[in-house]
């Protein structure tokens, strides 16, 4: 699977943006199995949404510092989790909230094409 930060690259995005409070998994997490059947990874680039499509590229920037990365959704919230993604442990690390355990970001949903033309500055295997 892709992942990526950094500057981006000028291709359009189809969903107007959302903004919410994005939290990370605990490590219990790692190793059971996601919605979509994956085996979940602390270490990848993924993240949890409960509208979203299963498989759907997201872009999450934290609104603080402007860090954004690349995940995909692989698994969906708890019904009475009112955030609006819940990432991996990476993920929040590039974007610079493991200590606070909460941002507020926002969420835009990328075509294939976008993640396609972003540069590679990170890259790991799902």
């Amino acid at each position: 699977m892709l992942i990526a930060a950094g500057l981006a690259p000028a291709v359009a995005q189809k969903v107007v943006p959302k903004t919410g409070i994005a939290s990370y998994y605990a490590q219990k997490f790692h190793g059971r199995k996601t919605a979509s059947g994956e085996i979940f990874d602390n270490t990848a680039m993924t993240a949890a949404h409960n509208t979203l499509p299963l498989g759907t590229y997201i872009k999450v920037t934290n609104i603080r510092n402007n860090r954004w990365v690349v995940v995909k959704v692989t698994d969906r919230l708890h019904h009475a989790n009112r955030r609006i993604v819940d990432l991996t442990q990476a993920a929040a690390k590039k974007l610079g909230f493991i200590h606070w355990g909460l941002a507020k970001v926002r969420v835009e949903v990328v075509t294939k094409a976008y993640v396609n033309s972003i540069p590679y500055f990170d890259l790991a295997a799902s």
